[in-house]
């Protein structure tokens, strides 16, 4: 039986509902008007009525435009908003290199100045990194799908990245703490944690006797193109017999390097809020993980709650390092 047989909304319209309400989410992407009800699924922006006619306009081989609350969306409309991030992701890209003396239309603008602005940026990608403007327009040419903003993202991350580097990047993750973790011993655990991504595995050091440890442990990961979850295992260290597994949990890196390979260079940002890992009923996420510039570096806090175990939470803090 499906959750929204059950009462509760589906877990694809609950993320969407909570990415919309992402202080960037709740002004248009274009114009800054108040509360957008319409989006661009493959572009991932909300927008505003005005410039949802603009977008309209430009053909769904451009911008494919729904309602957030009329039209009914697939999962991959959903999954594509959500994987880029929301309106500061998506300007990050396309409005990258805004010439000086350019500015963007105010919420009370004209069709006029509304329609120039918005065919520049999406349509002739006037403001996008000027090599991303050749690979972008050639893929369009191409191709009479709608091409997405994660498509550019990829595009910026193979053109700036060797053809002989295995890797992406690196992602540093710091083992806080854990808390109320599970009795495996007699009265307590002697707990460590092992991190797995591909064929890495790294782990932390035993905290002997203790449900609620603190490590403070940094773990360091490399992480390959083709990137999937970390997988995050507690046991229970024995010495004479084998480990006891004391919970798990999937930590999801996509919406982090999604975010981070859209800004590029943290260091030319004030601190602010980039992205966000959200909490739905199929992830381990006790709450939404917000991921951030920080200092001039992409960080994000996280909140777990260990699966398939009578207990135990962990916090943990990844940063992201690129190549």
């Amino acid at each position: 039986m499906s959750t929204s047989a059950l009462g509760k909304p589906s877990s694809g319209k609950r993320r969407l509902k909570d990415l919309l309400s992402q202080s960037d989410n709740r002004v248009c992407a274009d114009c800054s008007a108040p509360d957008p009800k319409w989006a661009s699924s493959n572009i991932g922006v909300f927008l505003c009525l005005k410039c949802c006619g603009v977008h309209r306009s430009l053909g769904a081989n451009i911008s494919k435009v729904l309602s957030v609350t009329l039209d009914e969306w697939n999962e991959e409309d959903i999954e594509a908003v959500i994987e880029v991030g929301g309106n500061a992701s998506a300007n990050s890209i396309y409005e990258s290199y805004l010439p000086e003396g350019v500015s963007k239309p105010a919420h009370d603008a004209g069709h006029e100045e509304r329609t120039q602005f918005i065919k520049s940026k999406y349509e002739q990608q006037a403001f996008l990194k000027p090599s991303l403007r050749i690979q972008a327009g050639a893929a369009a040419k191409n191709s009479s799908q709608p091409i997405s903003s994660r498509e550019i993202v990829n595009s910026q991350q193979s053109s700036s990245t060797s053809e002989n580097s295995e890797f992406l990047g690196k992602m540093k993750v710091k083992v806080v703490k854990g808390s109320n973790l599970a009795v495996r011993d007699m009265l307590s655990s002697d707990p460590y944690v092992l991190l797995i991504l591909g064929q890495q595995k790294v782990q932390t050091n035993v905290v002997n006797s203790n449900l609620n440890p603190v490590w403070n442990e940094v773990l360091t990961l490399s992480v390959p193109h083709d990137y999937s979850q970390i997988k995050l295992q507690v046991y229970d260290h024995d010495t004479f017999t084998a480990d006891d597994i004391m919970g798990e949990a999937d930590i999801d890196i996509q919406p982090m390097i999604t975010s981070a390979l859209a800004y590029g260079d943290a260091k030319k940002f004030a601190d602010m809020q980039i992205g966000k890992w959200l909490k739905s009923y199929n992830n381990a996420l006790i709450e939404d993980s917000p991921v951030n510039i920080v200092a001039g570096k992409v960080r994000q806090e996280l909140w777990v709650r260990l699966q398939n175990v009578e207990s135990g939470e962990l916090e943990l803090e990844l940063e992201w390092v690129p190549l």
